[in-house]
C-alpha cells in the first residue's frame, strides 16, 4: 500500500522524475545514519514550541540526510481560504522574504494540502505550472523540490516543502523520509497551533473578564446617580483602563434640526475650544455619521479623520489625535445622543473593542435615557403641583371673598338669573363693564351647578399672547414648537367634567375661533402637535366687555361663534347703577384689608359714604376695592381715613358751552379782517372771502362794535 501512494505521488511530480535510478544514492548516508539523523530530527521536534524555530532546526539537520537547502512550512487558513508560507528557512546563504500567501490552487503546497498526496518537483526550469510561486523559487536559485502534506490524525494543516540548489536532488527513499518527518511536524505543528488558541483563549477569556468587571462597576455607578456628568465623568475613567484614549465626549440630541448639544467633556487639552452645554450641528463630523446611521462610526488613521470637516474632527487632527470612535446612544429605538472618544494612536479602535464600547454606550444611553425621564417627570410633576396649588388657593389667594356683596334690585335680578340658569349646562355669557364682577357671578354659576365637586379652570383671554393662546386652551405635545420641551395639558382639558371661564372672549382670535367652536359643538379637540382626539366634558362660561353682536358684523368675530356663546346673556349693571350697595361694599374691603393687614377699623366716617355713592366710579367694583385697600393703609387710627381729594381728582370734565351762533359769527369776521389788514373791499378783501357784499360787511361792523384797531 506504501508503495502505491508513492508511486501515486510520484506520478504528480514532473515527467522527469519518472525513474527508477536514484542518481545520488552511492552519495547517500547509510540507513543506520538516516535514522539516526531522523531521530535527531524527532527530537529536535519534540523541543521546540514555536514553528519558525522548528522549520530553523530542520534547515539545518537534514542536510545530514538529505540534499535540503530550504525548509518551507505553508498552513491553510480555513477562515480567509487561503494557503499561507508560514516560515522559510535556508542553510545556505539567500535573503528570504517569507510571509506569502494566495489561493491554494497557485502554490505547490496547496495541490499537495487538497489531494494529500506528496508531490515531487525534479527540474524546475521545465514546471509550468503556478508559475508566480516558481518564478521565485528559481530566484533564489532553487532547481528542485518535495513537498509533504501537513496532516494530523484530526485535521489538514498544509503542507512541508523542501527544496533544493541541485536538480533532481531527491529520489523515492527521500520522499518517504520526508513524509515520515512530515508526520512528525504535523504533530508538533497542532499542538503548537492548539496551545496558541488555548494562550489566545486564555487572553480572551482574561480580557473579557476584565471588561465584564469594568462594565459591571460602570453599571453600578449608572445605576447610583441620576446626574448625568457623574456619570460620564465615572464612565471615561474606566474606559481609560481598557481603551486608549485621552478625549471623551458626551452629546445629546435636542430633536430640533439635527442639532446636538455638549452635555460632558473630558479633553484636558481643550483650553476653552469646547464649551459644554454648546449647541452645535453635526454635519460633517463622524458623531453625525454615527447618528444617521445608527451604528458605531471609526476612523483609525490620520488621513481618515481629516476628511471630516467639521470643527471637532479637525480640532482633535490639530492637537495631534490619529484615531476617533463615535458611538450612538439608542433607547426605546431612536437615537438619543453620541458618545465620543478619540486616541493621539492610529489603529486605536479594533473590532473588539468596538464591540466592547457599544456596550458601555447601551449602558450608557439607558442611563441617559432614565435621566431625562425622570427629569421630565419632575417637571410634570411640579407643573402639575402648580396646576393643583392655582386651582385650589385661586379663591381663598387671589380673590379674597366667597359671597356677592349687595342687595340692590340690579343685584338681585341678575342673581336670580344666575339660580335659573346655574343647574343648566347652558352656555353662558357674562356682559358688562370691567371691574363689575363678572368673574364672580361665573364662580356662582359654577358653585349654584351639578358640577360644583369637580374644577372651576379660568382664563383671560387677553392676557396671553396670540401664539401661545392655542396651547394655552388645548395644550400641546413634547416638540410641537421651539420651546416646548415636555408635554403640557391644557385648560379644556384639565376642566374635563367641571367648568371653564373664559374672561375676555372677544380677544380671542379669528384662526382660533373655529376650534373653540368645535369644542363647544363636539366637546372634542387635539393638542397642538398631536393628531389624538381628546374629548370631554365641560360647561363654558364665557365673559367679555366689548359687544359681540358688532364685532361679528363687522367681521372681527365669527357669527357662528357668537351664537353658539350667546345661549343665556347675563349683563351685569355698573356700580353707578346700584350705589345703595356702596356702602356695604366700603365696610366688607375694609374689614377684609385690615385683617390682613392687622389693623381695626371700628368706623367709616358718614360723609365719607356719602361721597363714595355720589361718585360715578368709571373702573366699578375694581375701583372701589382698590380705594379702599390703599384707605386702610393710610389710615392710622380705628376710623377709615379715604383720599376723598383723589376721586375729585379723576371727574370727569364738563363740557364746555359751545358757543352762541353770534360769537362764532364775530371770530370768523374778526379773523379774515386780520388775515387782510382790514382790507374789506376788492377782490382780496374780507367781503370777497367772507362771500358778503361790502355794504352787507359794513353794517355787520356796526352791530357787532368792531371797528379797525389803531396802528
Amino acid at each position: 500500500m506504501q508503495k502505491d501512494n508513492v508511486a501515486q505521488g510520484w506520478s504528480a511530480g514532473h515527467t522527469s522524475a519518472r525513474m527508477t535510478h536514484d542518481p545520488s544514492a552511492e552519495t547517500r548516508p547509510s540507513d543506520l545514519e538516516r535514522y539516526r539523523a531522523l531521530l535527531r530530527v524527532a527530537a529536535a521536534i519534540a523541543n521546540h514550541a514555536e514553528i519558525s524555530a522548528l522549520v530553523q532546526d530542520l534547515a539545518r539537520l537534514l542536510p545530514s540526510v538529505v540534499p535540503v537547502n530550504f525548509v518551507g512550512l505553508s498552513l491553510y487558513d480555513a477562515r480567509r481560504g487561503v494557503m499561507r508560507l508560514h516560515a522559510l528557512r535556508a542553510n545556505v546563504p539567500v535573503d528570504l522574504i517569507g510571509g506569502h500567501e494566495g489561493d491554494p490552487a497557485d502554490t505547490p503546497a496547496g495541490l499537495v494540502w487538497d489531494t494529500q498526496q506528496p508531490l515531487l518537483l525534479s527540474d524546475l526550469s521545465n514546471e509550468r505550472r503556478w508559475p508566480t510561486m516558481i518564478g521565485l523559487m528559481r530566484e533564489d536559485g532553487v532547481q528542485s523540490g518535495c513537498v509533504v502534506p501537513l496532516t494530523s490524525a484530526t485535521q489538514r494543516l498544509g503542507a512541508l516543502e523542501f527544496s533544493s540548489l541541485e536538480p533532481q536532488a531527491y529520489g523515492i527513499a527521500d520522499m518517504e523520509l520526508m513524509q515520515q518527518i512530515g508526520r512528525q511536524v504535523a504533530v508538533a505543528v497542532e499542538n503548537v497551533l492548539n496551545r496558541e488558541a488555548a494562550e489566545a483563549s486564555r487572553r480572551d477569556v482574561e480580557r473579557q473578564r476584565d471588561r465584564f468587571s469594568l462594565l459591571l462597576r460602570m453599571t453600578n455607578t449608572i445605576a447610583s446617580t441620576l446626574d448625568l456628568r457623574e456619570v460620564f465623568k465615572a464612565v471615561s475613567l474606566c474606559l481609560r483602563e481598557m481603551v486608549p484614549q485621552e478625549y471623551a465626549s458626551l452629546i445629546l440630541c435636542d430633536g430640533e434640526h439635527g442639532r446636538v448639544r455638549l452635555h460632558a467633556l473630558d479633553f484636558p487639552e481643550n483650553q476653552g475650544a469646547l464649551t459644554e452645554g454648546a449647541m452645535s450641528d453635526v454635519a460633517g463630523s463622524l458623531a453625525g455619521l454615527a447618528l444617521e446611521r445608527r451604528r458605531p462610526a471609526v476612523a483609525n488613521s490620520r488621513s481618515d479623520l481629516t476628511a471630516f470637516s467639521h470643527a471637532v474632527p479637525q480640532l482633535l487632527v490639530m492637537k495631534g489625535f490619529q484615531s476617533m470612535c463615535s458611538l450612538p446612544l439608542l433607547a426605546r429605538d431612536r437615537v438619543i445622543g453620541c458618545l465620543n472618544l478619540a486616541s493621539r494612536h492610529e489603529q486605536a479602535f479594533s473590532e473588539q473593542d468596538v464591540e466592547f464600547l457599544s456596550q458601555v454606550a447601551g449602558q450608557i444611553a439607558l442611563a441617559v435615557d432614565n435621566a431625562l425621564a425622570y427629569q421630565e417627570i419632575h417637571t410634570l410633576k411640579d407643573r402639575l403641583t402648580e396646576e393643583k396649588l392655582y386651582l385650589e388657593e385661586e379663591i381663598r389667594v387671589e380673590h379674597g371673598f366667597d359671597d356677592i356683596i349687595g342687595e340692590s334690585r340690579a343685584l338681585r335680578q341678575v342673581l336670580g338669573q344666575v339660580e335659573i340658569v346655574a343647574p343648566t349646562d347652558a352656555t353662558v355669557l357674562i356682559l358688562g363693564e370691567t371691574g363689575t364682577g363678572k368673574e364672580l357671578i361665573a364662580r356662582a354659576i359654577h358653585r349654584l351647578s351639578g358640577r360644583r365637586t369637580r374644577t372651576f379652570v379660568k382664563l383671560n383671554c387677553a392676557a396671553i399672547p396670540t401664539g401661545l393662546l392655542e396651547s394655552e386652551l388645548f395644550g400641546h405635545e413634547r416638540g410641537a414648537f421651539t420651546g416646548a420641551i415636555a408635554q403640557k395639558v391644557g385648560r379644556f382639558e384639565l376642566a374635563h367634567g367641571g367648568t371653564i371661564f373664559l374672561d375676555e372672549v372677544g380677544e380671542i382670535p379669528l384662526e382660533l375661533q373655529s376650534k373653540l367652536l368645535r369644542v363647544l359643538q363636539e366637546q372634542e379637540f387635539e393638542r397642538l402637535g398631536s393628531t389624538r382626539t381628546i374629548r370631554v366634558d365641560i360647561r363654558l362660561v364665557a365673559a367679555t366687555n366689548r359687544d359681540l353682536a358688532k364685532l361679528a358684523e363687522e367681521g372681527r368675530f365669527r357669527n357662528d361663534l357668537y351664537y353658539r356663546l350667546n345661549v343665556f346673556p347675563l349683563t351685569l349693571p355698573p356700580l353707578r347703577e346700584r350705589r345703595e350697595d356702596i356702602p356695604m361694599l366700603v365696610r366688607y374691603f375694609a374689614q377684609h384689608y385690615a385683617a390682613r393687614m392687622k389693623k381695626t377699623i371700628e368706623s367709616i366716617p358718614a360723609p365719607t359714604l356719602e361721597a363714595m355713592s355720589r361718585y360715578h366710579w368709571p373702573g366699578n367694583i375694581r375701583e372701589l376695592e382698590n380705594l379702599v385697600e390703599r384707605a386702610v393703609i393710610l389710615t392710622q387710627g380705628t376710623q377709615l381715613h379715604v383720599p376723598l381729594q383723589e376721586l375729585r381728582l379723576v371727574e370727569p370734565e364738563r363740557p364746555a358751552a359751545s358757543p352762541t351762533l353770534q360769537t362764532a359769527e364775530r371770530e370768523q369776521i374778526l379773523r379774515v379782517l386780520r388775515e387782510t389788514k382790514w382790507t374789506i373791499g376788492g377782490p382780496d378783501g374780507a367781503a370777497t372771502r367772507l362771500g358778503l357784499k361790502r355794504t352787507t360787511l359794513t353794517s355787520k361792523l356796526k352791530k357787532l362794535g368792531l371797528s379797525r384797531p389803531r396802528e
